[in-house]
């Protein structure tokens, strides 16, 4: 499978929340990060995480960017916009979202996620 398409399959399995699937593509100490630093040891951990802050939320993915990475690696980036439900069943959509992977051995080894969805939490609700 090549880069781009196996994080593609892996960002639709966790969208399906379909974790153990999903967790089989990360390489073993895979480093999760998401906005604010915050640190992830496991999909299932991130899951529980994200409790709150949306219904449910998925991903129009758009494109895809393929490179080099250092240490042998492919870096792929996801490039799109998400789109969901906030927690008061109101809808979302268009909230840009950037995720860029490491990818060794066939693996991923990094995932790094950067997104608007704070911003559009505050324009939501200034008070937060």
């Amino acid at each position: 499978m090549d880069a781009a398409r196996l994080v593609d399959h892996y960002l639709q399995l966790c969208e399906d929340r379909d974790l153990d699937r999903a967790g089989r593509l990360l390489a073993p100490g895979a480093l999760i990060v998401f906005p604010g630093g915050r640190r992830f040891a496991s999909l299932a951990e991130l899951a529980s995480a994200s409790g709150g802050t949306y219904r449910w939320v998925r991903k129009h993915r758009d494109r895809y960017l393929v490179g080099v990475a250092a240490a042998d690696g492919v870096s792929v980036t996801s490039l799109g916009r998400l789109y969901g439900q906030w927690p008061d069943g109101e809808p979302f959509d268009g909230i840009r979202y950037a995720d860029v992977f490491v990818l060794r051995d066939g693996l991923i080894a990094e995932q790094h996620v950067y997104n608007d969805l704070a911003t559009a939490v505050a324009r939501r609700d200034p008070s937060r």
